[in-house]
């Protein structure tokens, strides 16, 4: 178990704490390309700061604080020009570096205005990528954006499902080093509601016998062999990544857990798909939701159980209260591997996971998962169709 001192360090992700500065080394997406072409202006919180997200005439983009240093004024309510973004109240215009470039009245009364060179707000560089727009929090200069293959791959159909979730952003990343919880929550619980439903149940039964994790250059490769398989299986050789610090790597799937504050969690869910013969590529951008129209937490699919099991945790986990097992190993090492990271950051270097040279960028990273020995994961696959009882009411 954590102490309490311990547990903050590991879920407070604030400007100036540990895991805050942490996840500022690494490009977080903030937004979807759709989202910026449908509105030229958006309101964002990202690891606890409020941000707004532009995007100019000219086609730049920016990521600038909310408030107005004149009078306050929210730029969420601003005009994108032909550089930058205006606020609504008096005119000030600012550029993608924070720079005040403009103070109309001011300018108009004194042309050799030099007030508004004194004057900055916070701002964020960002790239596009995979149909995310990315932004960078940290000190410069910003590392590269790593090209991973799902966002990096253009000849694809590739489908972003956005879900709000309230949560620390902990509980989420847990849940990928936990691969029992497969098991139970996925297989079990799932086909416990189908046979009560009179369903097929959606994902075959089959129990962990063996698991397994190792670090490498980008996270964590999690290995496991499951009843029926042996250690030659792909889940074994090979197993699938969660890459450091906040994301899960499945094959065809990538998601991106990006903390809004302590207690909320922007989940980004990737899928691709390759093109057919004469298709042309696309991009689908869906919001997910977690809960259903009455206001409960939905169980009706692998993904939904496991915005159940990080939910219900409460807002920040009580780790203290946690008494973690032989199983629980791989979340034990992926919070060693958190904490040496941020021992990294205190003490200048680059943590887990930064890439400073371009040259290993410049094509797209593979990330070996089980479809490099032709399969997919069997505790994914449905079963086949069988008779199902439903119990007499």
């Amino acid at each position: 178990m954590l102490t309490q001192e311990e547990n903050e360090r590991l879920t407070q992700v604030g400007p100036g704490t540990p895991m805050g500065e942490l996840l500022r080394r690494y490009w977080q997406p903030v937004a979807t390309v759709p989202d910026l072409d449908r509105e030229s202006v958006l309101a964002t919180r990202v690891l606890g700061e409020n941000l707004v997200l532009y995007k100019a005439k000219n086609g730049s983009m920016g990521l600038v604080e909310q408030r107005c240093p004149h009078r306050g004024v929210s730029l969420a309510y601003g005009m994108a020009d032909a550089e930058g973004i205006r606020c609504p109240y008096h005119g000030w215009y600012f550029n993608s570096e924070g720079r005040c470039i403009e103070q109309p009245y001011d300018d108009m009364e004194d042309p050799g205005n030099t007030f508004k060179d004194k004057v900055t707000i916070k701002s964020y560089p960002v790239q596009v990528l995979g149909g995310l727009v990315w932004a960078y929090f940290g000190p410069a200069p910003a590392p590269v954006l790593p090209r991973f293959e799902v966002f990096a791959m253009e000849d694809v159909h590739r489908t972003i499902d956005i879900t709000n979730l309230p949560c620390n952003w902990l509980q989420c990343m847990d849940n990928s080093l936990d691969p029992s919880h497969v098991d139970w929550l996925h297989a079990e619980y799932l086909a416990y509601h189908a046979l009560r439903e009179g369903r097929e149940p959606q994902m075959r039964r089959a129990k962990h016998t063996k698991m397994a994790f190792d670090v490498f250059e980008y996270g964590i490769y999690k290995r496991r062999v499951l009843e029926g398989d042996d250690e030659s299986s792909a889940d074994w050789v090979i197993g699938h990544p969660m890459i450091f610090p906040n994301s899960n790597c499945d094959p065809g799937t990538f998601q991106v857990r990006v903390p809004i504050d302590d207690t909320n969690t922007m989940h980004y869910l990737i899928r691709t798909k390759p093109v057919g013969g004469g298709e042309e590529p696309s991009l689908e951008v869906k919001d997910f939701p977690w809960a259903t129209p009455e206001g409960k937490i939905r169980i009706d699919g692998v993904f939904p159980t496991d915005y159940m099991a990080w939910i219900t945790q409460g807002p920040v986990a009580p780790r203290p209260l946690e008494h973690l097992g032989r199983t629980d190993r791989g979340i034990i090492l992926y919070r060693q591997l958190l904490n040496d990271s941020i021992a990294k950051v205190q003490r200048g270097e680059d943590p887990h996971g930064i890439i400073r040279d371009p040259a290993m960028n410049e094509q797209m990273i593979h990330i070996r998962t089980e479809n490099d020995m032709g399969g997919a994961r069997r505790a994914y696959q449905t079963p086949p169709a069988q008779p199902v009882t439903v119990p007499a009411s």
